[in-house]
């Protein structure tokens, strides 16, 4: 159920608060349950229309993108990580199709802020009938309306991905598990910001490298840009620690920062990295300190 409300929203904290609400919702309907469904259709009823009313009251989110847009986390504020270790719970704990929809590929940033630009039902009817694979009947009911009106959703939704990105899933898919070599990477990663080297990370940066920093900050593209952005934040905040983590199925790297009246390093920054060819293609960074006790990540050190 948080998966799911992730998926609709982007927002880690507000799939906290709309899970919240669907149990609310439940109790103080359930005199009203008939049994017509499993309770597991009505609970996810109940989220999805949840979920809607949220993005019809939001604006930014309501629309979609125009057409030909690129999906870009600087253009979506409310995108947030989602940390590994409560997906991994949920491979293990949950059966299919429960399981099958939280792999790798359908929870990558690049897969989220994909269909962050379809318009509310439709990416409502992607999640259910691609991702947990509910039956197009199933789905009609759960957002009142018809099987004709879901398989249309489908099918726009599907063209709208194409168009925007042929390769599919190939585009979405994270790296696979990190090898020595990734390893490797992700040392010198650290050892650069810890002892203020950008010069080393840009280093291992490919030429086509994009850095977005969010929520609403700014994005570089191409390896020259995104060089004077890191010589730049990797020097002038102050000193670094960096912890290694992983989101969304994606090596990822906790950032301390000490400043220079500071006499501990705080939560600053995680940065979501894809890794290709032996070199960063993506740096994604969330400024966002609250989100680090979610990753289970200290409050200082």
């Amino acid at each position: 159920m948080h998966v799911h409300c992730y998926r609709m929203l982007g927002s880690y904290d507000e799939a906290e608060d709309h899970v919240q609400e669907v149990f609310l919702r439940a109790w103080r309907s359930r005199e009203n349950f008939q049994g017509r469904s499993s309770a597991r259709t009505w609970l996810y009823r109940i989220a999805t229309n949840a979920c809607l009313d949220t993005l019809r009251r939001d604006a930014r989110r309501a629309a979609g993108a125009p057409s030909g847009t690129e999906p870009s986390v600087a253009a979506m504020p409310w995108l947030q990580p989602y940390p590994d270790a409560l997906l991994a719970e949920l491979a293990t704990d949950q059966p299919d199709p429960e399981a099958t929809a939280v792999s790798r590929e359908t929870i990558s940033l690049a897969f989220l802020a994909a269909i962050q630009l379809l318009p509310p039902r439709q990416r409502a009817v992607l999640i259910l009938r691609d991702l947990l694979t509910w039956p197009a009947a199933e789905v009609a009911a759960l957002i009142d309306t018809t099987v004709p009106a879901v398989n249309s959703a489908l099918q726009r939704a599907h063209a709208t991905l194409h168009h925007r990105w042929p390769r599919g899933r190939l585009d979405w898919s994270p790296a696979t598990e990190p090898d020595a070599e990734q390893s490797r990477l992700l040392q010198r990663y650290i050892a650069a910001h810890e002892q203020a080297d950008p010069e080393a990370l840009i280093a291992v940066l490919h030429e086509d490298v994009r850095l977005t920093i969010s929520p609403a900050i700014g994005q570089w593209i191409g390896r020259e840009q995104v060089a004077r952005a890191l010589r730049d934040g990797m020097t002038t905040l102050g000193r670094w620690r960096l912890l290694p983590t992983t989101a969304n199925g994606q090596p990822t790297l906790a950032g301390y920062l000490r400043r220079p009246t500071d006499e501990a390093y705080h939560p600053f920054v995680l940065s979501v990295l894809h890794i290709e060819y032996g070199r960063l293609t993506d740096i994604t960074a969330f400024e966002q300190p609250s989100m680090f006790p979610a990753f289970g990540l200290p409050t200082s050190l």
